[in-house]
């Protein structure tokens, strides 16, 4: 039996042996990793994102504890609280509350972690001294401050009256009381900033300053050229979180001055408590707090915008 020879330069093909391929689609396989983050999930739902829609919803109604029906008003309680005088100065104290606490634990995190960059027994123990405010909650910290700046038992007055000096009023007077909780902000969270910063300081390359000082950099331009571009990502880390911790302030101005002398340390969310939880009045807290949202979120958006930079920058 003869086989026909093949075209010269044509392969010989060439059957597969065996079942020919199924051409059915492939069930998708179920990922078990999905067990393990449903109880977060659900948890999430339940506890955020279900309380952020029903506060939504509340917005739009006269909404007041104790009645059994809520009139929908639509974006009147939003069109109240563009002209409430009282909203205007709350969020003119968190902003300024907010940028000064920013700017002075971040400028003052990065002295400490510059001068402590070398660990020793001593820096250990500063390290641990003023990272240890952090630890303490801000109602812990501001009612030990409330009696350390009291005019009649608090230990700061007493030692400026035997220096010699009159101790001011300073949770009692309008020019001094947001200064004093600014300051005791500042005191609380300098340790976590200097602690970031620290670390990023640390994964800096020696090499990069034995370059630069063999160039005939001093201290400061290697400051400036080496070490500052290395911390950006810090920064901005630590900007963002002082930024967001600070349109939240509630705990420190509760417990030190109740939003007091005149309204002069009042904060958006102490105003959202005393209208949400005094007056019971959850639709206009729920939209007080629907601003806030809105601030924050956009605030957060610019942070993270300027943090988008190139390598080679």
């Amino acid at each position: 039996m003869s086989s026909t020879p093949l075209a010269p330069g044509r392969p010989r093909t060439r059957r597969p042996h065996g079942p020919r391929p199924s051409h059915r689609p492939r069930r998708p396989r179920f990922n078990s990793a999905y067990l393990f983050i449903l109880p977060s999930v659900l948890l999430i739902g339940v506890f955020i994102a279900e309380p952020i829609v029903q506060s939504g919803w509340m917005s739009l109604h006269d909404w007041t504890v104790g009645e059994s029906h809520h009139k929908f008003v639509g974006l009147d309680n939003y069109t109240a609280l563009y002209h409430d005088h009282r909203f205007w100065n709350a969020l003119r104290v968190t902003v300024v509350y907010t940028a000064a606490v920013t700017a002075g634990q971040v400028l003052l995190g990065l002295a400490i972690a510059s001068r402590l960059r070398r660990t020793t027994w001593y820096t250990a123990l500063l390290r641990t001294a003023y990272f240890f405010p952090f630890i303490a909650s801000l109602v812990v910290s501001g009612i030990v401050w409330k009696f350390l700046l009291d005019p009649q038992v608090g230990l700061v007055d007493a030692w400026l009256s035997k220096a010699g000096v009159t101790p001011p009023d300073w949770l009692q007077s309008t020019s001094l009381a947001l200064p004093t909780v600014i300051a005791v902000g500042i005191w609380k969270n300098v340790g976590f900033t200097m602690i970031v910063l620290l670390a990023s300081m640390q994964q800096i390359p020696p090499d990069l300053y034995e370059a630069a000082a063999l160039d005939g950099a001093g201290p400061w331009q290697r400051f400036r050229h080496v070490t500052l571009p290395a911390l950006r990502p810090a920064l901005l880390f630590t900007t963002l979180i002082a930024t967001v911790t600070g349109l939240q302030l509630f705990d420190l101005v509760f417990s030190m001055t109740s939003g007091g002398p005149i309204f002069h340390t009042e904060s958006v969310v102490m105003y959202l408590y005393q209208k949400g939880f005094v007056e019971f009045r959850m639709g206009y807290a729920s939209a007080v707090a629907w601003v806030l949202f809105v601030v924050i979120l956009a605030v957060s958006a610019l942070q993270l915008r300027l943090s988008r930079y190139r390598d080679a920058d």
